[in-house]
């Protein structure tokens, strides 16, 4: 008799989580989570205007405890694409005698034409061309513009 007793408070358990297990609410809907970019690359590069009053970074390296030496990556990464670009439009300057005259002769001639790839940067941030300076930027881009990355 216990034996059938116990039997019976088994089954009694299994159907009711059975029973219930189809009545838990469903999740709140997540966001989806940001890629990895580490190996990434892009040849998205915009056109940096001077007057738009975008903040440029320092690309000076933010240790903190939270993103511990993470938050070296952006600086690194701006630092190593800067130098690559640099080479880029010197290299165009020495071969033409001067340098691209705007935005769209830097893309076509100076990245497309050599494949240039540079390395995915942090959310938030985006590559910019300084046609006046011939130097590459990075920009903070703001919250809504990133979400669209």
């Amino acid at each position: 008799m216990k034996r059938c007793a116990i039997h019976a408070l088994l089954c009694s358990v299994v159907g009711v989580v059975f029973l219930f297990s189809g009545c838990v609410p469903p999740k709140a809907e997540e966001k989806p989570k940001p890629k990895p970019i580490v190996g990434e690359t892009t040849q998205d590069i915009g056109e940096f205007d001077p007057n738009s009053g975008e903040e440029v970074s320092d690309g000076k390296v933010e240790l903190n405890i939270v993103t511990g030496a993470a938050g070296a990556y952006g600086p690194a990464v701006q630092k190593i694409s800067n130098n690559q670009i640099t080479h880029a439009v010197n290299l165009f300057n020495a071969a033409e005698g001067r340098y691209p005259k705007d935005h769209e002769e830097f893309m076509s001639e100076v990245i497309k034409k050599n494949n240039i790839r540079l390395a995915m940067l942090p959310h938030g941030s985006a590559y910019k061309y300084d046609v006046e300076n011939h130097a590459l930027v990075v920009v903070k881009v703001e919250k809504a513009e990133a979400d669209q990355e």
